[in-house]
């Protein structure tokens, strides 16, 4: 008799399962990372040209006159090989454990790590640079606009006066006008549903570096141009150093990302979605490539240690093309603040929807995302130290998840043969990152501490 209930038992475990299961797939169909798996190669290669070739590369000129021309190149080819070899260990783990996929970065984390451990090692880093590079991205989107408005304004000036044909709009309105677009196209679901943002900021990103380089070459090399280091003194040097590092650092920021993109490409054991997804990554350094060094070269050839923190407010001449490549930053910081806001999404909804138990709804997505973008709105207008942001958050995070997160899980879960070149160049990848985390955020701090000191508040 004690026996009957045997039967009915199992099935209710297994009903219980099953319930479990559809529902951990319905909320991850709903999840922004998960919800779409049709991606073809090239949205990985535009939304990996997106996430890398930000706005830094405006300021990579200006890192060159802080390193001198021999650290500088070396720094720039190191980091472009040390990246893309990390990008390429990302793309192989997403998927080393058959049948099972690491959707996102803090997944790979937990494997590498332990469950507790590997959140607590990644989803801060994480976050700081998603989040940081949304807040850096509102101000240069703020700048840029304000930049475009200006040169537009004193090109339609009739000469008297200022010869300016417009009033002086405050920074702080120029964030707000760039917000705005953002309260717009949050909400657009997951990756797949901002595939066409994104490749109009990957068109956006080469035709602006092609721009300040172009400009730069028409301009033609500086009367009494030099290129001594910027500061005079020695720790002025050092700290200039240090910050330039991070500026570096900064510029190739896509790794945050890339488990991310990947997630969105479709995968069966005989075409694993490392094929397309590696694909992508090689056209997108290419067109890195094409960008960061003609631009970081060419710009401090130009200009030499007088080159400002963005190329493209040393370039004052032709205004209609300044104002043109100006506009095209706003274009391309567009797409970049969205792919990097999309994971943010997605942690945001997971903890919602998993950890609180809130009902999947388009009211709850609307609203979190609405307030996220008002978060990263606020902050940007309040401190918007463009330059001294990008090298603290540069070293700060950017190196960890960049330059050496990935070797230290390659390591822990491959367990290659010690001295042996897989070994060694994990290493070496190791060292060159904490070397880029511990230096750089100082000089990125002396440099917001300089600027703070002159700064008055929503100006």
């Amino acid at each position: 008799m004690g026996t009957q209930g045997l039967p009915d038992e199992k099935s209710g475990y297994r009903h219980s399962i099953e319930e479990k299961l559809a529902k951990q797939k319905e909320i991850d169909d709903w999840l922004p990372i998960t919800s779409a798996r049709t991606a073809k190669w090239w949205y990985s290669a535009f939304h990996n040209v997106t996430a890398m070739v930000g706005a830094g590369v405006l300021s990579l000129p200006y890192a060159m006159s802080e390193l001198g021309w021999g650290p500088g190149v070396a720094v720039l080819v190191l980091s472009w090989v040390i990246t893309l070899y990390t990008l390429w260990q990302m793309v192989e783990m997403h998927e080393m454990v058959p049948g099972r996929r690491f959707d996102r970065y803090h997944e790979l984390g937990q494997y590498a790590f332990g469950e507790k451990l590997g959140l607590y090692i990644v989803v801060p880093q994480q976050l700081i640079v998603e989040v940081g590079v949304n807040i850096v991205y509102m101000v240069t989107g703020g700048k840029s606009l304000e930049k475009f408005h200006d040169t537009v304004c004193s090109g339609s000036g009739s000469g008297s006066g200022s010869g300016s044909g417009c009033k002086k709009i405050k920074t702080t309105y120029f964030i707000m006008i760039f917000a705005s677009v953002h309260f717009v196209l949050s909400h657009l679901p997951n990756f797949n549903s901002i595939s066409g943002v994104s490749l109009a900021a990957a068109v956006m990103s080469l035709s602006y570096s092609t721009i300040a380089w172009g400009a730069s070459v028409d301009k033609g090399v500086q009367p009494h141009v030099q290129y001594s280091p910027r500061a005079s003194t020695t720790p002025g040097k050092v700290f200039d150093f240090f910050s330039a590092l991070g500026d570096v650092a900064f510029a190739y920021a896509g790794h945050n990302v890339v488990l991310e993109i990947q997630a969105t490409i479709p995968s069966t054991p005989e075409k694993p979605s490392k094929g397309p997804m590696w694909r992508g990554v090689i056209v997108a350094y290419i067109v890195v490539a094409l960008c960061y060094f003609p631009v970081a070269l060419i710009g401090y050839y130009v200009f030499g240690n007088t080159v400002k923190d963005n190329i493209l407010i040393s370039l004052e001449k032709p205004k209609w093309l300044i104002a043109m490549a100006n506009m095209f930053v706003v274009i391309h910081v567009i797409g970049s603040y969205q792919i990097y806001a999309m994971p943010v999404f997605d942690m945001i909804e997971t903890v919602l929807v998993k950890k609180l138990h809130f009902k999947p709804t388009g009211t709850l997505r609307f609203v979190a995302r609405t307030v996220y973008v008002a978060f990263t709105m606020f902050i940007a207008i309040t401190f918007p130290f463009f330059g001294g942001l990008l090298s603290f958050f540069g070293g700060f995070a950017f190196a960890p998840t960049t330059y050496f997160l990935p070797c230290i899980m390659w390591l822990a879960i491959y367990k290659p043969r010690k001295f042996s070149l897989s070994w060694w160049s994990n290493w070496v990848c190791i060292i060159f990152g904490l070397f880029l985390m511990i230096l750089s955020p100082i000089g990125g701090l002396r440099q917001i501490i300089i600027q703070a000191k002159t700064y008055k508040f929503y100006s």
